[in-house]
């Protein structure tokens, strides 16, 4: 279960989400999201970090997590942080005016079930955003330093599920696993869900991209 994976890398982890990385990913999510008022979902919000910042535009931010040793940091940041699934989100349909979740479908066991569930407690014309590795090049098929050279390619591209991530033996996947999605099965995932892409970005200026981030609208 993830919340076995993040629970005692609590602290370690959100150095990273305060990184440098960290940081750009939440700028890339900003600017697609905008500013509040209204109500957002922040589903796998970790130590609560990003939700923090969108508090901070004026969003009323509900976050949710698998990991209580995550949890302890949001709630420590003054987020309303609940302990749940991205697959089984405990809340009524049509709850939130915007969502956001960062880097989850390399975590979840079943990303069309979080696909579906957030599309289910977004009222109608709600955004939704998403910002997480790219499929194509970060995966079980691929070694890919962020910060030096060039992606690395071996076969196991269209292999879906969990990977101990045998290219790269450090870092966080190291320690808590990943999954992996081809793009193609991503992008499904949010269409079937009954999402509406808007807009897609492959941000950073280096040669190949690390991260994919899409606005849908519900």
């Amino acid at each position: 279960m993830s919340e076995v994976r993040y629970d005692g890398h609590a602290d370690w982890f959100d150095a990273i989400a305060t990184s440098e990385l960290g940081l750009f990913g939440r700028r890339i999510v900003i600017e697609l999201l905008g500013s509040g008022p209204g109500a957002l979902v922040d589903v796998g919000c970790g130590g609560g970090s990003h939700a923090a910042a969108f508090a901070e535009l004026g969003w009323s931010v509900t976050g949710i997590d698998v990991s209580e040793d995550q949890l302890r940091l949001a709630r420590a940041r003054g987020i309303d942080a609940r302990l749940g699934r991205a697959e089984e989100l405990p809340f009524a349909n049509a709850s939130f005016d915007a969502a956001v979740s960062m880097w989850t479908h390399t975590d979840v066991d079943d990303f069309d079930a979080e696909a579906r569930e957030i599309a289910r407690v977004l009222r109608p014309g709600a955004p939704f955003v998403y910002f997480g590795a790219h499929p194509c090049f970060v995966g079980p098929h691929t070694r890919f330093v962020v910060d030096e050279g060039l992606p690395e390619l071996h076969p196991g591209y269209r292999t879906t599920g969990r990977y101990d991530n045998a290219h790269r033996p450090d870092g966080i996947r190291a320690r808590v696993g990943a999954a992996h999605l081809p793009l193609a099965l991503l992008l499904r995932a949010f269409v079937e869900a009954g999402l509406r892409l808007e807009r897609i970005e492959e941000p950073g200026d280096r040669e190949y991209p690390y991260t994919l981030a899409l606005r849908w609208r519900r």
